[in-house]
């Protein structure tokens, strides 16, 4: 029955599903020396846990130094030169905003008089007219290819 429920335990485990109880008794079991032959094969993952928990860092850090009259000095360095980078950033959004803005205004492509708006109508149509008829071209090119795939492949 006990290993019934260690096999059932084990599985539990692995889809991680157990509660720390239960991964407490895995563990004991599989560091008890009655371990199922068929189950030998998971004994070093539980002792390998274990053996982690005893080991300790034989050598210790030391302790750094603190002077406690020059620790503020670092602190307000820092705050004024996050003041700095927050002004430079603030000013470069700023102007460069204003470029922009004053770019759209100038490049709005308004025109004095309607001829001449026309005119650039007109112009931009047949450009765009001219890149829609390639476009055609090649669909037809592609049709062409399908009547004579379909002529061929249903003889």
């Amino acid at each position: 029955m006990e290993l019934y429920k260690i096999e059932e335990l084990l599985e539990k485990y692995f889809q991680g599903v157990t509660s720390i109880a239960e991964e407490k008794e895995l563990t004991n079991y599989f560091s008890s020396s009655n371990v199922a032959q068929h189950l030998e094969q998971y004994q070093p993952l539980f002792g390998y846990f274990s053996l982690a928990k005893e080991q300790i860092n034989p050598t210790e850090l030391p302790e750094l130094p603190t002077k406690k009259g020059q620790s503020a000095k670092p602190v307000w360095w820092s705050l004024a030169a996050s003041v700095v980078i927050l002004l430079g950033i603030g000013m470069y959004v700023y102007t460069t905003n204003e470029t922009k803005t004053s770019m759209a205004s100038n490049e709005l492509g308004t025109y004095d008089t309607p001829e001449e708006a026309f005119r650039e109508t007109q112009k931009a149509l047949a450009l765009l007219s001219g890149h829609v008829n390639t476009g055609i071209e090649s669909v037809q090119v592609i049709q062409e290819y399908d009547k004579s795939k379909g002529k061929v492949f249903n003889q």
